[in-house]
């Protein structure tokens, strides 16, 4: 019986990929024993429980960025928390660890080259995180989401995506979704949506305000399907294929309703989007390292999407930009063939078989 550990979490950007590969060993063998390593701080605490998988805790140990107090107590913690993980890989006979970044993974990768256990190290975003920086040289194998991610030994697998959009037929499931957010099958849609937690910016170019984008989508004759978020006081005006949602449990019908997308550009987005193939005009978030822009430079370099930044996304960069793309069926046609060259739904597999090379060593 072959026992893996998996190590991450925090965001679900470490967490979804990492219970992608959980449930494809899980059910190439369910004879293997598969453990998650995390925080309990993390998303990881809530959900990998709920999946059905035993969660074995470290300490969440962040690393210091400044000379500070918290500097000064870094290296004994962090210490502690490799002591932590190579007694979970002893006392459970860990065959092989796989990191996919996040607070659990660094001390994962020290504690398993320590105890002579091969480590995979997985990357979702085009600029690696710290943790899978610190691994990479020293790792069995090494994946990435992204083509041009900078990290020692790389090959490029994909992202390993949840099962209902790896299985998603679009064509097929058209008139369900359709009829899930009451908008008509017949007719076009532009889905628009910033995560969880929405995007003012998107917000405010298509629902808000004087010069808002949605009436002119209306008038080009296409329906909008807007996910505002959350935390979203957008206003829904009421008007017929104008569906305006805070939140949607079922991106895989939002998905298969939408002809073209304007969204942010996170690695779990970009990477879905792509291996279905939908034209996208990207508005990576401003905020943190450029990673978004990364991610979806793949994409917009194979002619998979555009990329407009956020400065500059308004409703009339809608009018002059996205608009002409509604307009103009042969170039979304191109958009969604360039999209086979960077996307893929076979990410789990591919991790799955890194992992499989790293045990035959």
């Amino acid at each position: 019986m072959t026992t893996y550990l998996l190590a991450g979490g925090g965001t679900a950007g470490h967490v979804n990929p990492l219970l992608a590969v959980a449930d494809a060993l899980r059910s190439r063998d369910p004879e293997a024993e598969v453990l998650v390593l995390g925080t309990r701080e993390g998303l990881e605490a809530r959900l990998v429980p709920e999946r059905g998988y035993e969660l074995l805790i470290v300490d969440k140990v962040p690393f210091p960025r400044r000379p500070n107090a918290a500097a000064a107590a870094f290296p004994a913690q962090f210490r502690r928390a490799i002591a932590q993980v190579r007694s979970h890989i002893a006392q459970r006979g860990v065959d092989v660890v796989v990191g996919f970044g996040g607070y659990a993974s660094a001390p994962a990768y020290v504690a398993a080259r320590r105890e002579r256990v091969p480590f995979v190290v997985h990357e979702a975003n085009a600029r690696p995180g710290l943790a899978n920086r610190l691994g990479a040289p020293r790792a069995a194998g090494v994946g990435v989401a992204f083509e041009g991610t900078p990290l020692k030994g790389s090959r490029v697998v994909g992202m390993p995506l949840r099962r209902e959009i790896v299985t998603l037929d679009r064509d097929a499931r058209r008139a369900d979704a359709a009829a899930h957010f009451g908008l008509d099958p017949e007719k076009p849609v532009l889905l628009v949506f910033g995560g969880s937690l929405g995007a003012q910016r998107l917000n405010a170019a298509f629902g808000e305000g004087h010069g808002a984008a949605w009436r002119d989508v209306i008038d080009a004759g296409w329906q909008l399907l807007h996910v505002t978020g959350e935390r979203s006081e957008l206003a829904d005006p009421g008007v017929p294929g104008y569906a305006v949602l805070r939140y949607v449990d079922r991106m895989d019908l939002a998905f298969a309703l939408a002809d073209f997308i304007v969204s942010r550009a996170g690695a779990a987005t970009v990477s879905e989007i792509s291996a279905l193939g939908i034209p996208t005009a990207y508005v990576p978030y401003a905020v943190g390292n450029g990673e978004q822009a990364l991610n979806a430079s793949s994409a917009v370099r194979a002619g998979a999407a555009v990329l407009i930044p956020d400065a500059e996304f308004t409703g009339d960069r809608v009018r002059s930009e996205v608009l002409p793309l509604l307009a103009d069926e042969a170039r979304r046609a191109a958009m969604t063939r360039a999209a086979a060259s960077v996307g893929t739904r076979n990410g789990t597999e591919n991790v799955v078989a890194m992992i499989d090379e790293a045990l035959a060593r």
